[in-house]
């Protein structure tokens, strides 16, 4: 299942996407965090520790969604963090297996690492993949890497698909106010719309989010 939750700056798209993995953390599902934002300046880091808080309050929900759901007391639900700004469709691969959810917050901000990256704005430390890739026989189990926006949107494209995991994506709806003057922030709105169109079209579901309150674009 790949489900994208879109919505504005603070419309409580994270938040509704969070208590969606929290519905499955109480089925019994392993749940995954993966983080793709880098704290750059204090700001940054700020938004980062709001987030740290919401994942800290959903957590407590799938907790008492769990004991409401079992007449046994249920063990806490735990959710692994997984930092990783670059190459989201690598960690993916090395994560997948069934049972599991995995979710993304968020694609925008994943855009926008690769096209600072890409035009040299900011240096990056090159992030280690989120897990150990499993050792085979054959070379082609290890993905190559690339610094190279397209690739990397082509790579996760053509990964979701093909994941046991369930996926839920957070993005942000950026196409609606006015276009914007810098020649990078121009080419950050086509391609996050560019990037919400494609994900969207392989979603099973996708759902926005406006002033807190989901509504259902795709799926049920």
């Amino acid at each position: 299942m790949i489900q994208l939750v879109i919505g504005g700056a603070r419309s409580g798209k994270s938040r509704y996407g969070e208590a969606r993995v929290a519905e499955f953390s109480a089925e019994g599902q392993e749940c995954i965090y993966l983080a793709t934002a880098l704290a750059f300046d204090q700001e940054m880091r700020e938004r980062i520790k709001r987030h740290q808080l919401d994942r800290s309050h959903a957590r407590q929900v799938a907790n008492q969604t769990a004991s409401q759901t079992t007449d046994q007391a249920s063990p806490p639900v735990n959710w692994q963090l997984i930092e990783q700004p670059l190459y989201v469709a690598e960690s993916l691969l090395t994560l997948d297996k069934p049972n599991q959810t995995i979710f993304i917050d968020c694609l925008t901000l994943y855009l926008t690492q690769h096209l600072c990256r890409d035009a040299e704005q900011i240096n990056f430390v090159e992030p280690p993949l989120s897990a150990p890739l499993v050792h085979t026989s054959h070379d082609s189990a290890y993905p190559s890497l690339s610094s190279h926006w397209q690739e990397q949107k082509q790579r996760l494209l053509e990964v979701l698909p093909k994941l046991q995991s369930n996926v839920i994506l957070i993005s942000n709806e950026v196409g609606s106010g006015i276009v914007p003057m810098g020649e990078l922030s121009r080419e950050f709105v086509d391609e996050a719309g560019w990037l919400n169109q494609a994900v969207a079209a392989i979603a099973d579901g996708v759902t926005l989010v406006v002033a807190g309150i989901p509504m259902t674009l795709k799926g049920q």
